[in-house]
């Protein structure tokens, strides 16, 4: 019984932040720090579930990688999200005014509907982005800094190299007209699922919840040591049913997870590695050239 309790965690999580964002006045959506504060709070409630229920003895958190972890996400919601309303979000929304385009019948339909639209078009963008970056040399080389930790945990999710932390997060969201609290409940929901991907929690949602959304089974297949070619599967970030649907969906979970020689990257080499000199990358990397 304690275990289908556990079980039921990822999904009685994310209807907990839907249910908040289907009730939260319009004040706290318009305020800029309402979807952080939501951000950060489902972070700590799972990073606390890894001490009280944990997945792998392994994985089990250290000074270090907490300290790392935190690092990364100040520096996801600091620069990253300032770089991308800057450089993606803003000018789309001016060519989105310029051009004239207008889906004001986006805003008209149920919030779940909206919230389910703005959480597939976003993951089909990082489907497809992640996919690239597992088969262009060059891309790889901005994403495989994030396969190279060695246990996964709640904010793993936010660690990699600064290009590639920018480039999975493009879309075309800017563009639609949803209402405010449908785009941000989408948002949150995607942390969420995403962040119990990478958690070490013993939770295995039910097969319903699993089906759609991406789990730490699948995503831990998706990081395994096995070999480089093991990783090129289960590239959803939060909806997995994008996988399914293009055929790169693949049953299975592994304990053991990094790559090349499982070395841990320090902060400064995951944001030079892609600037690595072509002679000192490891052989498997480099037959992909």
């Amino acid at each position: 019984m304690k275990q289908r309790l556990i079980n039921l965690l990822p999904p009685a999580t994310l209807a907990a932040v839907l249910a908040f964002w289907a009730f939260a006045p319009e004040s706290w959506a318009e305020a800029p720090w309402t979807i952080i504060v939501v951000g950060l709070g489902v972070l700590a409630f799972v990073q606390l579930l890894e001490l009280l229920f944990e997945r792998h003895a392994g994985w089990r958190i250290t000074g270090k990688e907490l300290a790392t972890d935190v690092f990364y996400v100040a520096f996801g919601y600091g620069v990253i999200g300032t770089l991308s309303e800057l450089l993606v979000n803003a000018p789309m929304m001016q060519l989105k005014q310029s051009l004239g385009i207008a889906t004001p019948w986006l805003a008209e339909l149920p919030f779940l509907v909206q919230v389910a639209i703005v959480m597939l078009v976003f993951e089909f963008g990082q489907y497809w982005m992640h996919r690239l970056m597992h088969n262009w040399h060059p891309l790889w080389l901005t994403h495989a800094p994030h396969h190279h930790i060695t246990q996964l945990n709640a904010m793993k999710g936010f660690i990699g190299n600064p290009i590639e932390l920018f480039l999975i997060g493009l879309s075309v969201i800017a563009l639609l007209d949803v209402d405010l609290n449908a785009l941000f409940a989408a948002f949150s929901s995607l942390g969420v699922i995403a962040t119990y991907a990478h958690a070490n929690v013993r939770a295995n949602p039910p097969l319903w919840f699993g089906f759609f959304f991406t789990t730490i089974r699948n995503h831990s297949l998706h990081h395994t040591a096995l070999s480089y070619e093991d990783t090129r599967c289960n590239y959803g970030n939060s909806v997995i049913l994008w996988d399914r649907v293009f055929g790169t969906y693949r049953e299975g979970e592994s304990e053991v997870v990094g790559q090349d020689d499982r070395k841990r990257l320090s902060i400064k080499e995951q944001f030079l590695f892609p600037f690595r000199p072509p002679v000192t990358q490891p052989a498997e990397e480099a037959a992909q050239s």
